[in-house]
């Protein structure tokens, strides 16, 4: 269950990551979304979303350290085996990745920029609105300044 602490480490690192226990395993969630999973079946391992490609592509680059998750492994998810040989870097970025994918996008875009990922405020700009007369000459006067030299 070491690696559970480091992964726990990683996960809830990530601006408004949260930990729940679902199905018996644990969920890191970002409002309210998964990300990614703790899992212990035959092996311990983590699953996460990964982009378009990505699963098939590591699954046959490296069939001994990612799987096709059961489940959500049909939405693109990959599973990567926590043993004495992950690549706990590759395995930030993944999970970072998937982050990314989940988190809404503001949040994820203040995150990519390093910004504070705390909403911002936007204030309201006043519009003054002019009234248009009817009939008449819509133009106003120019404004003048009197002549005080006198």
């Amino acid at each position: 269950m070491a690696a559970l602490a480091r992964l726990r480490g990683l996960c809830l690192a990530l601006p408004e990551a949260e930990e729940r226990r679902t199905w018996d395993c644990a969920t890191f969630r970002v409002r309210d979304r998964i990300f990614a999973m703790h899992v212990v079946e035959r092996v311990e391992a983590v699953w996460c979303k990964a982009p378009a490609g990505v699963q098939a592509m590591l699954v046959e680059v490296a069939p001994e350290r990612f799987f096709v998750p059961p489940y959500v492994g049909r939405n693109g998810w990959i599973g990567i085996r926590l043993d004495r040989s992950t690549d706990w870097r590759e395995l930030a970025d993944l999970i970072e990745r998937s982050w990314r994918m989940t988190a809404p996008r503001r949040l994820a875009a203040a995150g990519e920029a390093g910004a504070s990922p705390l909403p911002v405020r936007v204030q309201r700009v006043r519009v003054q609105r002019v009234r248009v007369q009817r009939g008449g000459s819509s133009r106003r006067p120019p404004d003048t300044v009197p002549d005080r030299s006198k």
